[in-house]
């Protein structure tokens, strides 16, 4: 509590306030000169008297003994003559005296104020951009009467509050009446202080109150001048507030040093403060909107003005606060975080100091030497010169800079490659042969062509990288295999795909001035495996892109060049690592899309597509096995047979590959553990039943079956078998021992899911695929082809017939979205089957006189090659001699103009195709004959295969038949 006591009589009277005592100088002018003049407004000494006014606080009971320790503090109160309406007669004023008065200035210049009002006693600069104001304010001056009114200006109806540069542009854009009816009310007269270019300055005066409107341009109007209503100086409530609001701005006056220039500087303009000038000048400092600070100003009751200003401090006394904690709160953790560093500074410091810690270029240098100790014998010296370097480069830089980063990551990976360690590894044969075996059924070329590789590095006593490209349709195990061989070669396995691969770096690195540079692939791919001999699968290598960071393909050609990868050279790295140790797998689906320099340097290896026997082999051996643990069933739970197994592969999976015939097997499983689950819950909930409820429970069971009958359709059609699922041994010798625990769990009854054909559909919906063959004898016109597709081979007719007939009409129509290549075929084709048809039936002009419609079944599949010359020629001659072809016969090949018949491609995939249609008969070019020879006897068996080179051979297996013998 805060005492005030003066040395007239008016010494008992007390102001309470919490502010912290100061000593203020006895001529100081300053807020606390105010708290004097406030409290002696009614009663005074003479002018020129001298009162001297000592706060204290005293914190016990407010009392004016001032026996507490806190000093006390002197404040010179200068004498002030006081008008009955409250105003000072004889004011210390910095305002200049004009003449006439003030208040003799009853038609004034209105000028607008965008952004807050003016308040008397306090300075505003002003921007004029009007030239006619501008001059108009300048000749006042000189008139000897440099005053004018400043006024507020309102808010335009309906809009937001505009940036300030805006907003004074908008303001000198109002003229006349406009401006008039935009302008506050009440505004204040201002006295022009000073002009300098268009800048005036403004020193608030007294209020006004704008009457009536002038002249428009510019905009002068006439004024009252206003005075406050009257008040009692002694009235408490007054008082009490003043004084709330002078403790208020003492508080705020601690915390911003701008406020206390504003005391000062308001102070020497407008003299001796009072009550009014008091609430002035709390709205005027205050960061209150301008609607708030015009409120403030518009109110004449000093009460009413002294608690609005009130509201004001005390919102920017809060916001002062939350200043201040956000300014403590930054500098405690500045602080502390600086004193963090010190402390860390300090304690390695005295760690060095004891021997307990080397700093940390020192640790780091060990570190990789510690690294590099075990493989120093092995490793090339021209890579022991590079790090040594680096060690000592490392020495010398900063550890802040940016340049040792780099230094460190450098040497982290160089000290962290395998430099000379090799895996041990397997070279017998045996073994290679039983784990490939294991994982893979068939591929006997990849399996072949592994041992071969063991069986060289055996005979050598060590073994060399090789780069081997696996080629075939999808599903059909080339990721899968790579796997395999790594285990059965005792190699690390590391696989990355190339597939839409477009930037270099990813292959050779990138360079080390880079932000975030990193080394390639197979950098990458020595640091996981640890070893300088490991497996590399480069899988998709078929679909590599190109981009603007450079073409891949031909960074992988050093990479796969067996004389060029002994000194592979990454960007990053920068020095070379010897890569002929190890074995390179890629994958590739079409062979053709790899670049010619780049195929050039991998050993392919076709991988064809399964044929049902071998599907039904991996199927019941590899794929339901390895479902049926994914799904948690056991064997003894379920059985597929082979009959549906065979449905499966039939109608729903026919692709070259297996991985459609794993998903749905999968898929099987998936609903028989559904199954299981379903019959186990319903079997726990009927046990735990009373017995005399038993019969009631079968009953609710029953019919709820029923009501599901729709939903689980699967559960309406699965044969089943009851089964005893304990886990206790089946072997007869055990069979004793178990009795008792057999019949304690008797009522444990699981269901067995038989699958067979009857179900199938139920478990993974209707066929996909029918027969691909159409006809089960082809009629005149028509023949069967054989074609290679990317997901292996298949089976497609080659349908001719006549559209017109008549003299000189002989053409061609083609249709089934062919290629530019197979269009050639159909015309070269159509060219050889006139020819013939002369040969054999001189007197039938029938490709003369005729106009011919060819098409390939399958319309919305694109299809292009030459080997279906022989089969278009074939289908037209049936035409014209209205005879069909031989019964179940497929052919396939290139004919060219002489009758010739070349050679074509994918010959085990139409093998396959061929027997999967139930085709007994094939005809092949005789320059096929080596690729036929080299199929298993199983795809073989039971085929008759034809091996020509002309056509007359195959005019002759065709249609040179015995009828009786086709029709039985």
């Amino acid at each position: 509590m805060l005492k005030l006591v003066l040395s007239s009589s008016y010494r008992g009277h007390c102001l309470n306030t919490v502010a912290p005592r100061l000593r203020v100088k006895p001529d100081s002018n300053s807020l606390f000169d105010a708290v004097g003049r406030l409290t002696g407004l009614t009663r005074r000494s003479p002018t020129n008297s001298l009162s001297r006014a000592f706060f204290c606080s005293d914190s016990n009971d407010g009392s004016g003994s001032g026996s507490g320790s806190q000093p006390v503090v002197e404040v010179e109160v200068k004498g002030v003559e006081s008008n009955s309406d409250g105003s000072d007669s004889k004011a210390s004023s910095a305002i200049v005296p004009t003449y006439p008065r003030p208040e003799d200035y009853l038609t004034v210049l209105a000028l607008p104020l965008p952004h807050r009002p003016l308040f008397p006693g306090f300075y505003m600069p002003i921007y004029v951009k009007d030239p006619k104001l501008l001059a108009a304010l300048q000749e006042s001056r000189k008139r000897q009467a440099p005053y004018a009114g400043a006024f507020l200006l309102k808010d335009e109806p309906g809009t937001e509050p505009s940036p300030s540069s805006e907003t004074e542009k908008s303001v000198y854009d109002i003229k006349g009446k406009e401006l008039f009816n935009r302008l506050h009310e009440v505004g204040t007269l201002a006295q022009i202080s000073s002009i300098q270019g268009d800048q005036v300055v403004l020193i608030g005066h007294r209020r006004l109150r704008i009457t009536e409107m002038v002249s428009e341009d510019p905009l002068t109007v006439k004024v009252d001048h206003l005075k406050e209503k009257p008040y009692d100086k002694d009235d408490d409530v007054i008082k009490a507030t003043s004084f709330e609001v002078i403790s208020t701005l003492r508080d705020v006056l601690k915390t911003s040093s701008l406020w206390r220039d504003h005391v000062q500087t308001y102070s020497q303009h407008i003299g001796d403060f009072n009550f009014p000038r008091l609430a002035d000048f709390g709205a005027a400092i205050s960061g209150a909107n301008k609607l708030q600070c015009q409120q403030v100003l518009e109110e004449l009751d000093v009460h009413k003005r002294l608690q609005l200003t009130l509201e004001l401090v005390k919102k920017e006394m809060e916001i002062s606060k939350i200043q201040e904690s956000i300014a403590k709160a930054i500098e405690e953790k500045i602080s502390g975080e600086q004193r963090r560093y010190l402390l860390n500074e300090q304690l390695k410091a005295i760690k060095k100091e004891l021997g307990l810690e080397t700093d940390d270029k020192t640790a780091l240098s060990a570190k990789f030497r510690e690294r590099l100790e075990p493989n120093r014998e092995k490793c090339p010296p021209h890579v022991l010169q590079v790090i040594e370097e680096e060690l000592t480069k490392l020495q010398l830089l900063e550890a802040s800079s940016s340049e040792f980063n780099v230094t460190r990551n450098y040497l982290d990976w160089l000290t962290v490659l395998p430099w000379g360690n090799y895996s041990d590894e397997n070279f017998d044969v045996i073994q290679a042969q039983t784990i490939l075996d294991e994982d893979h059924y068939g591929l006997a070329d990849v399996k072949e062509r592994i041992l071969e590789f063991i069986a060289v590095g055996k005979l050598r006593g060590t073994s060399q990288g090789k780069i081997i490209c696996l080629s075939g349709p999808p599903g059909v195990g080339k990721t899968s295999i790579g796997r395999s061989i790594a285990r059965a070669l005792n190699r690390k396995f590391f696989r990355f795909s190339v597939g839409g691969l477009s930037d270099v770096a990813e292959i050779k690195g990138h360079r080390r001035t880079y932000i975030g540079a990193m080394p390639g692939k197979m950098v990458q791919c020595l640091k996981n495996v640890g070893t300088e001999n490991p497996l590399v699968l480069i899988d998709e290598i078929d679909k590599l892109g190109r981009g603007h960071a450079g073409d891949p393909a031909s960074a992988l050609l050093e990479l796969l060049d067996p004389e060029q990868n002994a000194n592979f050279l990454d960007h990053y790295l920068d020095v070379p690592i010897d890569l002929s140790k190890v074995l390179f797998v890629c994958t590739a689906n079409v062979v053709d899309n790899i670049p010619n320099p780049l195929l050039d340097r991998m050993e392919v290896i076709a991988i064809a597509g399964y044929i049902t026997d071998e599907k039904m082999h991996i199927a019941r051996d590899y794929l339901e096995k390895t479902a049926r643990e994914a799904c948690g069933v056991k064997p003894e739970q379920v059985e597929v047979t082979d009959a549906a197994l065979l449905g499966l592969i039939e109608n729903y999976c026919r692709e070259a590959g297996v991985r459609n015939l794993q998903k749905h097997i999968e898929k099987i499983y998936r609903k028989i553990a559904l199954r299981l689950v379903r019959e186990g819950s319903s079997n726990e909930s009927v046990m735990v039943q009373p017995a005399d409820a038993k019969a009631e429970v079968v009953d609710e069971s029953d019919h709820h079956a029923a009501a599901n009958k729709a939903d689980v359709e699967v559960e309406t059609s699965v044969q089943v078998d009851a089964v005893q699922t304990n886990d206790q041994p089946k072997d007869p010798k055990d069979a004793a021992g178990s009795r008792e625990l057999q019949e304690t769990e008797a009522t444990k009854a699981v269901e067995k899911v038989v699958v067979d054909t009857t179900n199938l559909a139920n478990f993974v919906g209707k066929p996909v695929f029918h027969a691909e063959r159409i006809y089960d004898r082809t009629p005149v016109g028509v023949v069967m082809g054989l074609a290679w597709t990317a997901m292996g081979g298949s089976t497609l007719y080659i349908e001719t017939t006549q559209v017109e007939q008549g003299e000189g009409k002989g053409a061609l129509h083609l249709t089934g979205q062919l290629g530019d290549v197979m269009k050639e075929s159909a015309q070269i084709a159509h060219t050889l089957a006139r020819a013939i048809l002369l040969e054999k039936e001189p007197a039938n002009p029938y490709f003369a006189n005729s106009k011919l419609h060819l098409h390939v079944p399958a319309g919305a599949t694109p299809k292009d090659g030459p080997s279906a010359g022989c089969t278009m020629i074939t289908s037209m001659l049936s035409l014209a001699m209205k005879k069909p072809v031989r019964k179940d016969l497929a052919m396939t090949g290139e004919v060219t103009l002489t009758r010739k018949i070349l050679p074509i491609g994918g010959v085990k995939e139409k093998t396959i195709a061929a027997k999967r249609s139930e085709v007994r008969t094939i005809i092949f070019p005789a320059a096929n004959r080596r690729d036929y020879d080299e199929l298993a006897p199983n795809v073989t068996e039971g085929l008759d295969v034809h091996f020509v080179d002309d056509y007359s051979q195959i005019f002759s297996l065709a249609f040179e038949y015995d009828d009786n013998t086709m029709v039985n």
